[in-house]
């Protein structure tokens, strides 16, 4: 009797119950947040018709719940309020496709179009452009997976699911805070990226203009040969890309964010870091972009012998892709170790808009300009 009413242990905190990230501010969340655990990027068409009021319509719907929904608040007409309790980080990042600013009559970005072909593109039509673009992402999979089914039901009016693509990386606590994280080949992926608010505003934002405050997305849908990778001995593996598989390193030494030596010469001569790297080629454009990449692991295709369907759904943020990310691409594109285990299979860009006051819509200057 007496053990019975011997105090309970307290009940382990629940630090995610409560995390959130502001929904408001000059630009979207979702962008400069780190990566949360789990992603569900979806891409929508307008439906038959939409015009310039139908875009205004849906962005304010989906501004309001988005709203709420980011704060842990139940969104107005919802029945499912058990399912808001436990916002887990929840961010909302939307975009516009160039179909959006051609149905609805405005005038688009420059750099808003197809990412040129490349010659190792195997791109799949079902991975492809689409008129918007909603980024959920979440530290927690059901409250993720909740409000991509709420945000769809809530546009099923105007915009069609054309497709999603959803992702992880390591969970809340898995790792120390602010580490990188890991793709599938076991390398960190996303060293190199703009940390401080000087370099988002230089590399990421757009500074003036009717774009302002916005940036641009592009998806590239990567599949990874695991199979093929794997039979490549740890040394070969770091050579390809240039980097140590523990620390991420630069083969030459140092920590993961070291600059890499690429005149050092090891004992016979030859480069440490060989110049057809991953790293290297990509160092050698001098570009910068915001690397943002999720994994995804898919069940095999049935008959392709393929032990796992896997890879990245790569998303890069900058100012603009045709001065950045695109002359990266074309680079990698003629020559890279890391092409022997890789594919392109998926390519779409979108416009970023900005971010919203309290009161505002996603896309109002844009809208009612």
């Amino acid at each position: 009797m007496l053990a019975a009413c011997a105090d309970k242990p307290e009940a382990p905190p629940l630090p995610l119950r409560e995390a959130t990230v502001d929904f408001h501010g000059t630009h979207q969340a979702g962008v400069a947040t780190p990566a949360q655990a789990s992603l569900n990027l979806i891409g929508f068409n307008l439906k038959d018709g939409a015009d310039e009021k139908a875009v205004m319509r849906l962005m304010r719907l989906w501004t309001e719940d988005a709203r709420r929904l980011a704060s842990g608040q139940n969104p107005l007409g919802s029945l499912e309020p058990e399912m808001t309790a436990w916002p887990a980080n929840l961010t909302f990042t939307c975009g516009f496709g160039e179909g959006l600013f051609r149905a609805a009559g405005l005038e688009k970005p420059e750099w808003l179009h197809d990412i040129p072909a490349m010659t190792r593109d195997r791109l799949d039509p079902k991975w492809g452009q689409t008129d918007l673009v909603l980024q959920i992402c979440c530290d927690d999979p059901v409250m993720g997976a909740w409000a991509m089914r709420h945000m769809t039901r809530a546009g099923v009016d105007y915009v069609e699911t054309a497709w999603v693509q959803q992702g992880f990386v390591n969970a809340h606590g898995a790792t120390p805070e602010g580490e990188t994280p890991r793709n599938l080949f076991g390398q960190v992926d996303g060293t190199v990226n703009p940390y401080t608010e000087e370099e988002f505003d230089e590399q990421v934002w757009i500074p003036s203009g009717p774009f302002a405050g916005g940036t641009s997305l592009v998806v590239r849908r990567i599949a990874m040969n695991l199979d093929e990778w794997e039979l490549l001995d740890r040394r070969s593996r770091e050579e390809s890309v240039g980097r140590t598989l523990d620390t991420g390193a630069p083969l030459t030494g140092g920590d993961e964010f070291s600059e890499p030596d690429f005149e050092a010469r090891d004992e016979y001569g030859l480069p440490v870091i060989d110049r057809n790297s991953h790293m290297a080629r990509a160092r050698e454009v001098g570009t910068k972009i915001l690397r943002r990449p999720y994994n995804y692991n898919l069940p095999p295709e049935p008959g392709s012998g393929e032990l796992s369907n896997a890879g990245l759904v790569f998303m890069s943020y900058q100012r603009d892709p045709d001065e950045s990310f695109t002359p990266m691409l074309k680079h990698l594109d003629e020559v890279d170790r890391l092409n022997e285990w890789i594919t392109h299979i998926g390519s779409a860009v979108y416009y970023i808009v900005p971010g919203v006051g309290e009161s505002d819509y996603w896309g109002q200057s844009l809208l009612e300009a």
